[in-house]
């Protein structure tokens, strides 16, 4: 369709004024969604199937490229010849527009890609490193291959698996992939112990299992006489009035702007110079800083640091890349719906979603429907500052496991802390959480799951794996869950 545009040029990052071409909006907008497999997988009824009437992905393409041009051109500065919009604020629109037509997934690989590019652009990770909308990888070749091999590549496949009652092997063979990825990441730390390393980054995704996979692999290191100084970067959050609530009353602290970033990087400085910090200590019942402690790293000493954001470059400037070793966790369990037929996968995302929600209910008093509402600020900060970037990692660790599904249901459904609909209701308009919403809903309810009291059965699950971070039981000392 025909929309009106009065904007004539676009500012580019160097400030120069190039003429404004619809057509790549267009273009980068197709080229997203081919790259997931097109917009098929967001089609959800009742929210954007009208927009299927378009025809083919070239046409959907176009109708949203209309959508981005109409919504620029509310603006009136645009219209001015020398004031037109910059690229940033026509990327930042492409995002709004796709979310709010419920294309998640195509979003999330626009947001990827472009973010990706904007850290190569930066310096931040070197073309080599740029891992394009961040799915698939290798990485996530690979474990479609060791599931498919195990017959759990497939949600009818592991539903046959939990029936047939054997579970119990899956989850060892599983055990022992992760067990021997955490062996792999000791090793190449100790290869690289005498020479030069000062710090260790586990880094990742929200929910990931970062914390336990930090644990074991200090367990590990410890063993072989190296001895750390662990440097909890929470205690460097801005003060509470600093971050400012939404319209649903929530904080974004997903983002490495939440925390002083300026004030770690001098004291990860100082630490490795040899110098004495006062590290701030933060409350986080009173939402303040309410005092410091004097730390030094003694010779011999390695730092440790468990950080969401800790790929993000500002953090490490001025700091040798030879001297850090990063670890990146991403809880990547790939499995087809149904019997596979339809080539579409769930979104491992989910699953992160879900292990957060439980952690947050039985950790830190935060009611489920509040992580649900709160999950789109989550994916903005690792679309942002954690996958984009994970082309630097020196070994990536899969803390997703292909019996999560069905270890997770019974503290969900039917009488477990998944949100009722009259609960969701009254957000019916925040598309984000209704997509979600709707899809692990119908996921929980296409899974064969396990019942509680085998969840909590320490003969089936480990008290030190992994995903007893998240249902509770753990025999590790989880610092975050104290």
């Amino acid at each position: 369709m025909a929309v009106q545009n009065r904007i004539r040029k676009v500012r580019k990052r160097d400030r120069s004024l190039v003429p404004f071409d619809q057509g790549r909006i267009v273009h980068a907008i197709l080229r997203a969604a081919r790259s997931v497999g097109g917009f098929a997988p967001d089609h959800l009824p009742g929210v954007n199937d009208r927009i299927f009437s378009c025809g083919d992905d070239a046409h959907i393409a176009e109708f949203l490229s209309d959508v981005v041009v109409a919504t620029l051109n509310r603006d009136p500065r645009h219209w001015i010849a020398n004031f037109p919009p910059e690229i940033e604020e026509i990327q930042d629109t492409v995002i709004h527009v796709l979310r709010s037509f419920g294309f998640v997934t195509v979003a999330d690989a626009y947001e990827c890609w472009r973010w990706g590019r904007h850290w190569v652009r930066a310096g931040g990770i070197t073309p080599e490193e740029f891992v394009g909308n961040g799915y698939p990888t290798p990485f996530h070749e690979e474990t479609l291959a060791w599931n498919r091999s195990h017959g759990c590549d497939t949600v009818e496949g592991l539903n046959a698996i939990v029936r047939s009652g054997e579970l119990p092997e899956l989850v060892a063979a599983a055990t022992e992939r992760y067990e021997r990825s955490v062996d792999e990441a000791a090793r190449k730390v100790l290869a690289r112990a005498e020479a030069g390393l000062r710090m260790i980054w586990v880094t990742g995704p929200s929910s990931s299992g970062k914390t336990t996979t930090t644990v074991k692999l200090l367990g590990r290191l410890e063993q072989e006489g190296m001895e750390f100084l662990m440097l909890n970067l929470d205690d460097y959050f801005w003060p509470l009035v600093e971050h400012p609530t939404d319209w649903l009353n929530d904080r974004n602290f997903e983002t490495p702007e939440a925390l002083d970033i300026q004030g770690i990087n001098r004291h990860l400085r100082a630490l490795l110079e040899g110098q004495t910090i006062a590290k701030p200590i933060y409350s986080f019942k009173e939402g303040r800083h309410v005092g410091t402690k004097p730390i030094r790293l003694r010779k011999g000493q390695y730092l440790l640091l468990d950080c969401l954001h800790g790929l993000y470059p500002p953090l490490t400037a001025g700091i040798d890349r030879g001297a850090m070793f990063y670890l990146y966790i991403e809880a990547a369990n790939m499995l087809y719906e149904g019997d596979g037929t339809s080539e579409r996968l769930t979104q491992f995302t989910d699953v992160r979603l879900l292990r957060r929600m439980l952690r947050d209910t039985k950790h830190r008093n935060h009611p489920p429907l509040q992580t649900l509402l709160h999950w789109h600020y989550v994916r903005a900060g690792e679309l942002f500052s954690i996958i984009p970037l994970m082309g630097r990692a020196d070994h990536v660790v899969n803390g997703g496991m292909p019996f999560d599904l069905p270890l997770l249901k019974p503290f969900f459904v039917p009488d477990g802390i998944w949100p009722k609909p009259d609960e969701v209701a009254p957000y019916d308009t925040f598309l984000d959480a209704r997509i979600r919403y709707r899809r692990i809903s119908g996921l929980l309810g296409e899974i064969a799951g396990l019942t509680l009291w085998e969840a909590e059965d320490h003969a089936l699950i480990p008290g030190d794996h992994l995903v007893r971070e998240f249902i509770g039981g753990s025999t590790l000392k989880i610092p975050h869950n104290e």
